[in-house]
């Protein structure tokens, strides 16, 4: 059941992100997106839309710690749709904050399918981002920024061995990548 509100109501609440942890990818955690959708609306969230197949919801809802909604999204749609993954929330406000603070502008401009933001579910401490940085054996560069790290792959992602499985080991927490044109089409979609 979808939450009853006037349109007045909704100007007072927040615009989230949910971008779910490796589903759709290679036959792993396959959902609809439809399915996704009305999850969430279900949950009473409002305005829920998706992009792309793997992951990606923006939606509106009453402000709420972003670990709360995490928390409730992971539970429901285990329990829902036998669905077992992390979802990263993030507000729209934040995600305007990750791409401000880009410290790769050159690459984003230039070569933006390159450029991945890793969006985690805990901020990694300087010593595991020091970790991270002394197991890289190419040329990729990170940079971290509180619940996100920004990861640069000159030489392309697929053959990089910098790879989902070494980084959260390294950082200590689970996280879910998107590359930069997809975040940009995220912030767009959440300005809409």
């Amino acid at each position: 059941m979808v939450a009853a509100h006037t349109e007045g109501e909704w100007l007072h609440t927040t615009v989230y992100l949910a971008l779910l942890r490796g589903i759709n990818v290679g036959g792993h955690a396959t959902v609809a997106m439809t399915d996704l959708r009305g999850l969430l609306a279900d949950l009473g969230f409002a305005d829920v839309r998706s992009l792309l197949q793997t992951g990606n919801l923006v939606f509106r809802g009453e402000q709420s710690a972003a670990a709360e909604i995490e928390r409730r999204l992971e539970l429901e749609a285990a329990r829902r749709l036998d669905l077992h993954t992390d979802f990263m929330v993030r507000s729209a406000e934040e995600l305007t904050g990750v791409i401000d603070d880009n410290p790769f502008p050159d690459l984003a401009a230039h070569d933006p399918a390159h450029l991945v933001v890793m969006f985690l579910k805990h901020a990694p401490g300087d010593a595991a981002v020091a970790a991270l940085r002394a197991a890289i054996t190419g040329r990729e560069t990170v940079s971290s920024g509180g619940r996100h790290a920004y990861i640069s792959y000159p030489d392309g992602i697929g053959r990089s061995r910098l790879t989902n499985t070494l980084i959260e080991a390294k950082l200590g927490t689970r996280g879910t990548g998107r590359n930069w044109n997809t975040v940009r089409k995220l912030a767009a979609l959440a300005r809409t």
